[in-house]
Protein backbone atom coordinates (compact mmCIF):
# COMPACT_ATOMS: atom_id res chain seq x y z
CA UNK A 1 0.00 0.00 0.00
CA UNK A 2 0.54 3.50 -0.11
CA UNK A 3 2.37 3.96 3.18
CA UNK A 4 3.98 0.07 3.71
CA UNK A 5 7.29 1.39 3.44
CA UNK A 6 6.99 4.16 5.98
CA UNK A 7 5.22 1.76 8.23
CA UNK A 8 7.69 -1.14 7.97
CA UNK A 9 10.74 1.51 8.46
CA UNK A 10 8.81 2.96 11.66
CA UNK A 11 8.19 -0.77 12.88
CA UNK A 12 11.65 -1.07 12.75
CA UNK A 13 12.77 2.07 14.90
CA UNK A 14 10.39 0.97 17.38
CA UNK A 15 11.79 -2.72 17.97
CA UNK A 16 15.57 -1.48 17.15
CA UNK A 17 17.42 0.08 19.94
CA UNK A 18 19.92 2.59 18.33
CA UNK A 19 23.31 3.47 19.89
CA UNK A 20 23.65 6.74 19.48
CA UNK A 21 20.93 9.55 19.36
CA UNK A 22 22.91 10.26 15.47
CA UNK A 23 21.21 6.91 14.39
CA UNK A 24 18.13 7.71 15.96
CA UNK A 25 17.95 10.73 14.09
CA UNK A 26 19.04 9.60 10.80
CA UNK A 27 16.49 6.42 10.80
CA UNK A 28 13.69 9.45 11.84
CA UNK A 29 14.88 11.34 8.44
CA UNK A 30 15.28 8.27 6.64
CA UNK A 31 11.82 7.35 7.17
CA UNK A 32 10.34 10.41 5.38
CA UNK A 33 12.06 8.42 2.26
CA UNK A 34 9.77 5.46 2.52
CA UNK A 35 6.69 6.75 1.96
CA UNK A 36 6.04 6.07 -1.79
CA UNK A 37 9.33 3.59 -2.13
CA UNK A 38 10.78 0.29 -0.56
CA UNK A 39 13.06 1.28 2.14
CA UNK A 40 15.63 -0.80 -0.01
CA UNK A 41 14.94 1.62 -2.94
CA UNK A 42 15.31 4.50 -0.74
CA UNK A 43 18.71 3.39 0.77
CA UNK A 44 20.00 2.90 -2.84
CA UNK A 45 19.04 6.26 -4.20
CA UNK A 46 19.85 8.25 -1.11
CA UNK A 47 23.25 6.30 -1.08
CA UNK A 48 24.26 7.10 -4.62
CA UNK A 49 22.79 10.17 -5.50
CA UNK A 50 25.13 11.26 -2.41
CA UNK A 51 27.91 9.66 -3.99
CA UNK A 52 27.63 11.41 -7.29
CA UNK A 53 27.05 14.47 -5.72
CA UNK A 54 30.03 14.71 -3.92
CA UNK A 55 32.12 12.72 -6.26
CA UNK A 56 31.38 15.33 -9.40
CA UNK A 57 31.35 18.48 -7.23
CA UNK A 58 35.76 17.17 -7.36
CA UNK A 59 36.25 15.64 -10.43
CA UNK A 60 34.41 17.68 -13.21
CA UNK A 61 36.84 16.37 -16.13
CA UNK A 62 36.37 12.60 -15.99
CA UNK A 63 34.32 10.64 -18.68
CA UNK A 64 31.84 9.47 -16.33
CA UNK A 65 30.69 13.43 -15.29
CA UNK A 66 27.91 13.78 -17.64
CA UNK A 67 26.60 10.31 -17.22
CA UNK A 68 26.78 10.53 -13.80
CA UNK A 69 24.96 13.76 -13.70
CA UNK A 70 21.80 12.75 -15.57
CA UNK A 71 21.95 9.38 -12.96
CA UNK A 72 21.56 12.52 -10.35
CA UNK A 73 18.65 13.79 -11.72
CA UNK A 74 16.83 10.61 -12.34
CA UNK A 75 17.23 9.62 -9.30
CA UNK A 76 15.90 12.86 -7.75
CA UNK A 77 12.84 12.91 -10.06
CA UNK A 78 11.57 10.27 -8.57
CA UNK A 79 10.97 12.27 -5.52
CA UNK A 80 8.69 15.07 -4.13
CA UNK A 81 10.03 18.10 -3.18
CA UNK A 82 9.37 17.68 0.45
CA UNK A 83 11.38 14.36 -0.08
CA UNK A 84 14.03 15.92 -2.19
CA UNK A 85 14.79 18.10 0.40
CA UNK A 86 15.58 15.14 2.89
CA UNK A 87 18.80 13.69 0.51
CA UNK A 88 20.59 16.75 1.87
CA UNK A 89 19.32 16.10 5.26
CA UNK A 90 20.80 12.73 5.44
CA UNK A 91 23.89 13.71 3.79
CA UNK A 92 25.04 16.17 6.73
CA UNK A 93 24.08 13.94 9.52
CA UNK A 94 26.24 11.48 7.72
CA UNK A 95 28.82 14.02 7.92
CA UNK A 96 28.50 15.09 11.11
CA UNK A 97 28.26 11.16 12.27
CA UNK A 98 31.82 10.49 11.09
CA UNK A 99 33.07 14.16 12.50
CA UNK A 100 32.10 13.25 15.81
CA UNK A 101 33.03 9.64 16.10
CA UNK A 102 35.15 8.20 13.06
CA UNK A 103 36.02 4.99 15.00
CA UNK A 104 32.73 3.25 13.13
CA UNK A 105 30.64 2.19 10.02
CA UNK A 106 27.84 4.51 9.91
CA UNK A 107 26.20 3.36 7.09
CA UNK A 108 27.07 -0.26 7.70
CA UNK A 109 25.85 -0.25 11.16
CA UNK A 110 22.81 1.92 9.84
CA UNK A 111 22.06 -0.67 6.98
CA UNK A 112 21.97 -3.85 9.86
CA UNK A 113 20.17 -2.00 11.91
CA UNK A 114 17.60 -1.07 9.45
CA UNK A 115 17.35 -4.84 8.16
CA UNK A 116 18.07 -4.14 4.50
CA UNK A 117 20.11 -7.26 3.88
CA UNK A 118 17.21 -9.43 3.33
CA UNK A 119 16.70 -7.55 0.02
CA UNK A 120 20.41 -7.70 -0.74
CA UNK A 121 20.36 -11.85 -0.42
CA UNK A 122 21.36 -11.74 3.40
CA UNK A 123 24.16 -9.57 3.07
CA UNK A 124 26.10 -8.70 6.30
CA UNK A 125 28.87 -6.76 6.77
CA UNK A 126 31.45 -7.49 9.41
CA UNK A 127 31.04 -5.36 12.95
CA UNK A 128 33.44 -2.21 13.30
CA UNK A 129 34.75 -3.56 16.02
CA UNK A 130 36.21 -6.76 14.61
CA UNK A 131 37.17 -5.09 11.41
CA UNK A 132 39.38 -2.25 14.08
CA UNK A 133 41.15 -5.55 15.32
CA UNK A 134 42.23 -7.27 12.36
CA UNK A 135 43.47 -3.66 11.38
CA UNK A 136 45.35 -3.18 14.47
CA UNK A 137 46.90 -6.90 14.48
CA UNK A 138 47.96 -6.32 10.73
CA UNK A 139 49.20 -3.00 10.31
CA UNK A 140 51.54 -3.53 13.44
CA UNK A 141 54.50 -2.54 11.06
CA UNK A 142 52.85 0.68 9.04
CA UNK A 143 55.41 3.33 10.47
CA UNK A 144 57.99 1.07 8.78
CA UNK A 145 56.68 0.65 5.75
CA UNK A 146 55.79 4.37 4.96
CA UNK A 147 59.26 4.90 6.29
CA UNK A 148 60.92 2.76 3.53
CA UNK A 149 58.53 4.02 0.31
CA UNK A 150 56.54 7.31 1.96
CA UNK A 151 53.31 5.96 1.53
CA UNK A 152 51.38 2.66 1.76
CA UNK A 153 48.59 1.24 -0.27
CA UNK A 154 45.30 -0.70 1.39
CA UNK A 155 43.31 -3.19 -0.46
CA UNK A 156 40.29 -4.90 0.45
CA UNK A 157 38.51 -6.51 -2.71
CA UNK A 158 35.38 -6.95 -1.03
CA UNK A 159 35.27 -3.55 1.18
CA UNK A 160 31.16 -3.98 1.67
CA UNK A 161 30.30 -0.53 3.69
CA UNK A 162 34.51 -0.18 4.28
CA UNK A 163 34.80 -0.91 8.03
CA UNK A 164 38.16 -2.68 7.15
CA UNK A 165 39.24 0.45 5.41
CA UNK A 166 37.91 2.70 7.33
CA UNK A 167 39.60 0.47 10.66
CA UNK A 168 42.58 0.90 8.86
CA UNK A 169 42.49 4.83 8.46
CA UNK A 170 41.96 5.29 12.29
CA UNK A 171 45.28 3.24 12.94
CA UNK A 172 47.30 4.99 11.08
CA UNK A 173 45.33 8.13 12.27
CA UNK A 174 46.46 6.85 16.20
CA UNK A 175 49.97 6.40 15.53
CA UNK A 176 49.92 9.92 14.10
CA UNK A 177 50.46 9.62 10.56
CA UNK A 178 48.47 11.45 8.00
CA UNK A 179 46.79 9.30 6.36
CA UNK A 180 45.31 11.45 3.46
CA UNK A 181 48.64 11.75 2.13
CA UNK A 182 50.42 8.56 3.62
CA UNK A 183 48.35 6.04 2.77
CA UNK A 184 46.14 5.18 -0.38
CA UNK A 185 42.86 3.40 0.19
CA UNK A 186 41.52 0.85 -2.19
CA UNK A 187 38.41 -0.69 -2.11
CA UNK A 188 36.26 -3.16 -4.48
CA UNK A 189 32.70 -5.00 -4.41
CA UNK A 190 30.74 -5.92 -6.73
CA UNK A 191 27.39 -4.85 -4.85
CA UNK A 192 26.77 -1.20 -5.90
CA UNK A 193 25.28 0.22 -3.23
CA UNK A 194 27.58 -1.31 -0.55
CA UNK A 195 30.85 0.09 -3.29
CA UNK A 196 29.43 3.65 -2.97
CA UNK A 197 28.25 3.07 1.24
CA UNK A 198 32.62 2.67 1.04
CA UNK A 199 33.44 5.58 -1.07
CA UNK A 200 30.82 7.92 0.95
CA UNK A 201 32.39 7.13 4.19
CA UNK A 202 36.25 6.97 3.25
CA UNK A 203 35.98 10.28 1.61
CA UNK A 204 34.45 12.30 4.17
CA UNK A 205 37.00 10.67 6.37
CA UNK A 206 39.41 12.68 4.23
CA UNK A 207 40.82 9.60 2.72
CA UNK A 208 42.65 8.86 -0.98
CA UNK A 209 41.84 6.61 -3.43
CA UNK A 210 38.95 5.37 -5.13
CA UNK A 211 36.57 2.55 -4.79
CA UNK A 212 35.78 0.23 -7.92
CA UNK A 213 32.54 -1.30 -8.50
CA UNK A 214 32.44 -4.99 -10.51
CA UNK A 215 33.44 -8.63 -9.31
CA UNK A 216 36.99 -9.09 -8.05
CA UNK A 217 36.90 -12.43 -8.92
CA UNK A 218 36.13 -11.54 -12.60
CA UNK A 219 37.69 -7.91 -13.48
CA UNK A 220 40.21 -7.58 -10.58
CA UNK A 221 42.04 -4.75 -10.74
CA UNK A 222 45.26 -4.98 -13.26
CA UNK A 223 48.35 -2.87 -13.30
CA UNK A 224 49.18 -0.86 -10.43
CA UNK A 225 46.90 0.61 -7.73
CA UNK A 226 48.27 3.88 -7.85
CA UNK A 227 47.30 4.04 -11.45
CA UNK A 228 44.82 1.50 -12.04
CA UNK A 229 44.25 0.00 -15.34
CA UNK A 230 40.34 1.09 -16.69
CA UNK A 231 38.34 -2.14 -17.49
CA UNK A 232 35.20 -2.11 -19.36
CA UNK A 233 33.60 -3.49 -16.73
CA UNK A 234 34.82 -1.57 -14.13
CA UNK A 235 32.73 1.25 -12.72
CA UNK A 236 35.73 3.79 -10.72
CA UNK A 237 35.20 6.21 -8.20
CA UNK A 238 37.87 8.75 -7.14
CA UNK A 239 38.00 10.07 -3.86
CA UNK A 240 38.13 14.28 -3.25
CA UNK A 241 41.15 13.58 -1.26
CA UNK A 242 43.00 11.85 -4.18
CA UNK A 243 42.27 14.95 -6.39
CA UNK A 244 43.71 18.00 -3.57
CA UNK A 245 46.39 15.94 -2.82
CA UNK A 246 49.29 17.80 -4.60
CA UNK A 247 51.51 14.41 -3.06
CA UNK A 248 49.58 12.07 -4.65
CA UNK A 249 49.71 14.37 -7.68
CA UNK A 250 53.30 14.09 -7.95
CA UNK A 251 52.98 10.24 -7.45
CA UNK A 252 51.10 9.46 -10.10
CA UNK A 253 52.62 11.46 -12.41
CA UNK A 254 56.36 9.92 -11.42
CA UNK A 255 54.56 6.38 -11.99
CA UNK A 256 53.59 7.24 -15.40
CA UNK A 257 56.91 8.50 -16.19
CA UNK A 258 58.58 5.46 -14.89
CA UNK A 259 56.51 3.12 -16.79
CA UNK A 260 57.20 5.51 -20.27
CA UNK A 261 60.87 4.74 -19.31
CA UNK A 262 61.14 1.87 -17.98
CA UNK A 263 62.93 2.56 -14.46
CA UNK A 264 61.87 2.22 -11.09
CA UNK A 265 62.73 4.19 -8.08
CA UNK A 266 62.34 4.80 -4.62
CA UNK A 267 59.01 6.60 -4.00
CA UNK A 268 58.84 9.70 -2.22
Amino acid sequence: GFFTGYRKIHDKMKKQTFRTTAQKDFAGAFAELCYNKHTWQAWADFVEAAAIALHNACDRTSIKHGEREARYHQIMNGYSPKEQAVFPKLFAMLCAALEQNPEQDFLGDMFMRLELGSHWHGQFFTPYNVCRMMAEMQMQDIKTQIQERGWVSIHDCACGAGATLIAARNVIMRQKLDWSSQALFVGQDIDRTAALMCYLQLSLLGCAGYVVIADSLRYPITGSLLRPARAPQQDIWYMPALFLSTAWGYRMLWEQVERMTGTRSQDK
